[in-house]
């Protein structure tokens, strides 16, 4: 069959690849499994319907990120302009475009949208967008002008609730006519307050560049008409990821001639904490029953290990499209490895050694990756690669450099020298202490201060006082308890908010690689850990990330792929996730499945998982069981040749691990 491609192209592409290429007309579902080649498939879909005579302004894709957005444009316009690899292709130089696709992000979409038309809904066009911290510092305004309180109306929370609602397309308004209790309407009061000032301002948040397109589009059926008849071909990247309101949006243009085009895999699901809804494309063949359904399942990153191992263990999920991701490739293959270590500490230097081995055969950092569940697990890695001299960088931010280890440092700083203004400035109203600019600038100059500024000040002091006795009469861990308890710090956070939890989580901690320290005299041992800190915090600059290994989350590491991946913390409780409680346990669990097939397909060539049957958590040494996610793997497809025995026998101890 000749196509406006041309067949150079299409030998190119494998039959499922070629099928959601040349679909035209109607809904389609592409499920796209991991390294499948979805990005591919986009772009060059997009590239045959404008060969084929489609308008370029009537094409629409969006997808979630700016650099896939910057890529996909980048990739279309490379196969329509006549570059080199287009012609190779058999596309036809210099191909007139009357316009280009509309490619970008929802949000993106959203500014777009609102500018042209948003005076209809009463948005003026020139409006600004609030960042997080602007959002955060209109919530305190809010609370202070209700005279509600701080502590219990925390500005983050309350941030994430008006976001929740807004994803559910509710008004302040419909929110107070519910609200039962006190909470609830006191929480409407500082929504409605919150939306005022926004108003006033001419001043939008990232939730308002999507819930009023929406509201534009349902209180002006003839501009959704307009736009439905503009862009006639829809495509949505990455449909598992889409909330309540994305997927709205998507609908609502769509309908006039249903020429929608998802791609999506739902075994990738992993971000229900931002919103997302896996459900979605679960829904897409109810809501277009005269859909098409394209699966990709031929890899073309992992070795068939990899991918037999990934298959196992996602088949356990109930929600989901059953796919089966295979590969062509015969050549050599090497099994998974597994290493049971005795705590975190060995578990970190059988990495640390492994990797090292791996650099001297030749390996690159950046081909190596280090994938765990929680930010706090990398603090014992980065102590390993230190001591083992591998360069490396966190993806996010170094242990020692985040913010809530910073703060809590600052303060054991400042009770041990009072004369460290940096210290005690990033402190002094941390939690809040109502000392202000003024009120600190008074008291870093010595001048006279009000019988209300020096109570508030004396506090301060006693606090480090406390702290600074506790430092230099007893162990550094107790030094570190009675700060935490003297300055209720841990009370910022909201264990029910995901950042949150990873913040008290590396305050846990900090808790218990403090008891290292205990076996030096005080003060020693508290400035030993100020000192470590020191040494480990660095910035990084963007080449020593081009020549060092990532350590990152699997959140963070999704979309990326690497030749050798280890995927550390393998155990029951923290992967799976120890937030594994209630009615919705089965489906947490499930998103921890997904979690972990999306940590095993970022690799290409070697995967390597670790445990340790002992972990400090909490400040306390815990026995951990093996993750169930261990007992998916076919054990074929497990090396055990290093580290320990899954279990010891009854009454023994283990013996080190085996050194490479």
């Amino acid at each position: 069959m000749s196509t406006p491609l041309g067949e150079n192209l299409l030998s190119g592409l494998n039959d499922a690849q070629k099928a959601a290429v040349l679909h035209r007309s109607g809904p389609l579902l592409v499920v796209a499994g991991a390294g499948s080649g979805k990005t591919r498939v986009l772009t060059y879909r997009i590239a045959h319907l404008i060969t084929s005579g489609v308008q370029p302004e009537s094409i629409l894709a969006i997808t979630f990120t700016n650099k896939a957005a910057g890529e996909m444009k980048e990739r279309v316009t490379r196969l329509l302009t006549g570059s080199p690899q287009g012609e190779s292709l058999g596309i036809r130089k210099g191909l007139p475009l009357k316009d280009s696709p509309w490619i970008g992000t929802f949000h993106a979409l959203g500014v777009w949208l609102l500018r042209r038309e948003g005076k209809a809904i009463g948005i003026d066009p020139h409006f600004t967008i609030v960042d997080d911290e602007d959002r955060l510092a209109l919530i305190k305004e809010c609370v202070a002008d209700l005279k509600l309180d701080p502590k219990q109306f925390e500005p983050r929370r309350v941030k994430s609730l008006i976001s929740s609602k807004k994803t559910s397309l509710l008004t302040p308004d419909e929110h107070l006519a519910e609200a039962k209790d006190g909470f609830s309407r006191a929480f409407g009061e500082i929504w409605a307050a919150y939306e005022a000032k926004k108003a006033r301002s001419h001043t939008l948040d990232f939730d308002d560049l999507l819930a009023n397109i929406v509201v534009l589009f349902e209180r002006r059926p003839d501009i959704l008409e307009k736009y439905q008849g503009l862009w006639k071909f829809i495509h949505i990247d990455e449909y598992q990821d889409t909330d309540s309101v994305q997927y709205r949006i998507a609908n609502l243009l769509a309908r006039a001639h249903s020429n929608l085009c998802v791609v999506g895999d739902i075994d990738q699901a992993i971000y229900s904490f931002r919103g997302a809804d896996f459900r979605n494309i679960l829904q897409f063949e109810v809501d277009w029953p005269e859909a098409t359904v394209v699966t990709l399942e031929e890899n073309y990153r992992s070795t068939k290990p990899i991918l037999d191992a990934a298959n196992a263990v996602i088949a356990k999920n109930v929600f989901r499209k059953p796919k089966n991701l295979y590969t062509t490739y015969d050549g050599d293959v090497s099994k998974i490895e597994l290493c049971v270590a005795e705590n975190e500490t060995q578990e970190a230097e059988w990495i640390a050694g492994k990797i090292k081995h791996l650099l001297g055969q030749g390996a690159h950092p950046t081909s190596l990756a280090v994938l765990f569940r929680t930010n706090a697990q990398s603090r014992a890695l980065e102590e390993a690669f230190l001591l083992n001299q591998i360069p490396y960088h966190v993806v996010g931010v170094k242990f020692y450099a985040r913010r809530e280890i910073k703060d809590i440092l600052a303060y054991l700083r400042a009770a041990l020298n009072p004369a460290d203004l940096i210290s005690i400035k990033r402190i002094i109203n941390t939690p809040k202490r109502e000392i202000g600019k003024v009120l600190l600038a008074k008291y870093f100059a010595r001048m006279p201060l009000s019988a209300s500024e020096a109570q508030r000040i004396a506090g301060f002091e006693a606090l480090l006082a406390h702290i600074r006795e506790a430092a230099q009469a007893h162990p550094a861990s107790f030094a570190l308890d009675t700060l935490l308890k003297k300055t209720e710090y841990r009370g910022l956070f909201n264990p029910e908010l995901e950042d949150d939890v990873m913040r008290l989580a590396n305050i846990k901690e900090l808790t218990g690689l403090v008891k290292r320290f205990d076996v030096l005299e005080p003060p020693k041992g508290v400035l030993a850990l100020l000192e470590e800190a020191a040494l480990m915090t660095g910035e990084e600059s963007e080449h020593k990330k081009e020549a060092s290994v990532p350590l990152t989350t699997v959140h963070a590491a999704k979309g990326l792929e690497f030749d050798h991946v280890f995927i550390a913390g393998l155990e029951d409780g923290l992967f799976p996730h120890t937030a594994l409680s209630g009615e919705e346990e089965k489906l947490r669990l499930e998103e921890e499945r997904r979690l972990f097939y999306v940590a095993l397909t970022r690799a290409k060539k070697q995967v390597y998982l670790t445990l340790a049957l002992f972990r400090t958590i909490f400040g306390e040494r815990q026995v951990n069981m093996p993750s169930r996610f261990l007992d998916e793997i076919p054990p074929e497809l497990i090396e055990k040749n290093q580290g320990l025995p899954l279990r010891a026998p009854e009454g023994e101890a283990f013996e080190p691990i085996i050194e490479l």
